[in-house]
């Protein structure tokens, strides 16, 4: 999650000059190596049942457990320091993204392949970004190509290296990455009514830069999207809590995440979205930010802060394992909810919300 509290921000002009310098070049072959030796450490830990994970004493009913932790684990290892956008770190996250992806029995969504391009603009510490890229993937529902859909998104971005430290994310957001897989992965066996997208999104740190550019590309036909469901930081929780933000912009929703929250393994909240809140309002502090201004309704779910908040211990070993299962289960049974009720929610739809003077979008 982009950094909350002030959401105002300073970004460099974009050089389309930009080329590949000779120092990330060096630093992509070094990651290219340390991926390879990643790998086989990866595809051991897909099959691990969780009955075999320390932590986890949940049994979950939709989702696939260990690959989800492991692609967490991988993620939010030092080897791709901090997966950055337009680092080369962040390009070897989207390629274990991918893989799953891949694996896991997915389509590609759009005619090009799995990769929507993203500019990455410089900015300090990073003059020459590499390239971005969304990850954009779904599972057809009964109407291929026809109708409303939901759009499910989670940034796999994270901090990189500031000052010297590496930024992990584990839980902001490999967390919210390996949920989106694992959902996937389930509806992937088990056909939704309505086309669902899972989206993998880059550059949220930097301006929520993968959204905006999913948002305004043709190719993705937003025009038939009821609602965008964003995970982000659904992996840290000591009191066993996940909030859903977006039912005071879109009241009709509360129902549903009521609904949920009857049978959800964890306590299911609904806040985090209201002006009064001021830096605790969530509605402009992540991707789901640029749905809400298009007039898409959104749920937003994620935990409150915690210590480890863009903090460099956010790491693996602090996330909440059980927790995060549990929460993994629940998001899945929000998503089977909104598809059996998608056409009503689709008329939910507004008119695009203008940009808050001081707390808008970048520009």
């Amino acid at each position: 999650m982009a950094p909350r509290g002030s959401r105002v921000k300073h970004y460099e002009s974009w050089h389309p000059e930009i080329r590949l310098t000779s120092k990330r070049a060096f630093a992509l072959a070094a990651i290219i190596g340390v991926v390879a030796a990643l790998l086989g450490w990866f595809l051991l830990g897909q099959g691990r049942r969780s009955d075999e994970i320390p932590g986890v004493t949940y049994k979950a009913e939709f989702i696939n457990p260990g690959p989800m932790l492991h692609l967490v684990d991988v993620l939010a290892s030092d080897a791709l320091e901090g997966r950055a956008a337009g680092t080369a770190g962040n390009e070897a996250a989207r390629a274990f993204v991918r893989k799953r992806f891949e694996e896991i029995g997915l389509k590609p969504y759009l005619a090009s392949g799995w990769e929507q391009p993203v500019t990455i603009l410089p900015r300090p510490g990073l003059d020459a970004p590499g390239p971005g890229a969304n990850l954009i993937g779904w599972v057809p529902g009964e109407t291929p190509g026809e109708g409303p859909m939901i759009v499910v998104t989670a940034h796999y971005d994270h901090l990189g290296v500031v000052d010297g430290q590496i930024y992990n994310g584990a839980d902001d957001n490999a967390s919210g990455t390996g949920a989106l897989v694992a959902a996937a992965e389930h509806f992937a066996g088990n056909p939704p009514k309505h086309d669902i997208l899972f989206v993998a999104l880059d550059a949220e740190e930097v301006g929520f830069l993968g959204a905006r550019e999913f948002m305004r590309d043709p190719a993705t036909d937003v025009s038939r999207a009821a609602l965008n469901i964003n995970l982000d930081m659904v992996s840290r929780s000591d009191v066993g809590e996940l909030y859903a933000a977006g039912t005071y912009h879109t009241p009709a929703l509360a129902d549903l995440i009521t609904g949920v929250a009857k049978d959800a393994p964890i306590t299911l909240l609904m806040g985090h979205d209201r002006p009064e809140e001021g830096i605790n309002d969530w509605t402009l502090q992540s991707d789901h930010a640029v749905f809400h201004q298009a007039g898409i309704p959104f749920l937003y779910f994620g935990v409150e802060d915690h210590p480890g908040y863009h903090q460099p211990s956010d790491d693996y070993a602090a996330i909440t394992p059980d927790f995060y299962v549990r929460a993994a289960d629940t998001l899945v049974m929000a998503i089977r909810a909104a598809d059996a009720q998608l056409p009503a929610i689709f008329a939910l739809r507004r008119a695009p919300v203008p940009p808050a003077p001081t707390e808008g979008l970048p520009e």
